[in-house]
């Protein structure tokens, strides 16, 4: 299901929700120790899990940008920044699993909005099948038929 792309005030707010057949618990484990975190979204690391802590975005030449963690409350919310946007996710509990809900905070449509969205459809995707047990060795090919689904989404919203 693709991410609900709406115009806000200031800015846009991008939201993903998913139910997932996993606990609360192993989600979590999945957004907040570097091990599993790892396994989906290689580039980050948690460096403090608290609020003002950091997480390292590494920029894959040497650098690393840092991301200031702003809400952390366990086994429900991780908020941190992402450039000058916001990155959230929230957990409940479900009957037979949980509910994930992603949301972005966007303060600006970009070129690049359309593949930051279909990046993170594309890690929800693969959190999902890492708890399954699967592995995903189509993560770019699936990349792009999201990213092309993406940048309609981005379009009908520019219209409003």
């Amino acid at each position: 299901m693709l991410a609900l792309l709406k115009k806000e005030k200031n800015g846009y707010t991008a939201i993903f929700d998913r139910f997932l057949n996993h606990s609360v618990e192993q989600v979590w484990a999945m957004l907040t120790e570097n091990e599993k975190l790892s396994t989906w979204f290689s580039e980050l690391k948690i460096e403090e899990l608290r609020e003002g802590g950091l997480i390292k975005f590494d920029m894959g030449d040497g650098s690393f940008e840092k991301m200031e963690i702003s809400e952390v409350k366990s086994y429900s919310v991780l908020e941190y920044t992402w450039g000058n946007d916001r990155v959230r996710f929230e957990l409940e509990e479900a009957r037979e699993g949980c509910r994930l809900i992603l949301i972005e905070k966007i303060k600006e449509i970009t070129n690049h909005t359309p593949k930051d969205l279909a990046g993170w459809h594309v890690c929800l995707d693969v959190i999902d099948q890492l708890l399954n047990g699967q592995s995903n060795s189509f993560r770019k090919e699936e990349w792009g038929k999201w990213y092309e689904q993406y940048i309609k989404v981005v379009e009908a919203v520019g219209h409003e």
